[in-house]
């Protein structure tokens, strides 16, 4: 899926991790903020590294993700 930056050229996710954060930031209701305004004109709250909602909420993913993958092959 594309998204597109202020001058209307498509911008694909370079990596899985950037389709993760944008999944994330879906899920947080910011994908709209994002799209209209871009990732430069994000709070330090809304994505910040540290604490951040974005990156709070990939990382509990993530550790969540690995947790139920290492159920499925112990099993």
């Amino acid at each position: 899926m594309s998204r597109k930056n202020r001058n209307g050229s498509d911008i694909l996710p370079r990596s899985v991790l950037d389709q993760f954060k944008y999944e994330v930031a879906d899920e947080l209701g910011l994908s709209s903020k994002i799209e209209s305004e871009g990732w430069g004109n994000m709070t330090s709250r809304e994505c910040g590294h540290v604490g951040g909602r974005i990156g709070g909420s990939m990382v509990k993913t993530m550790i969540r993700r690995a947790k139920e993958s290492l159920k499925e092959t112990s099993l």
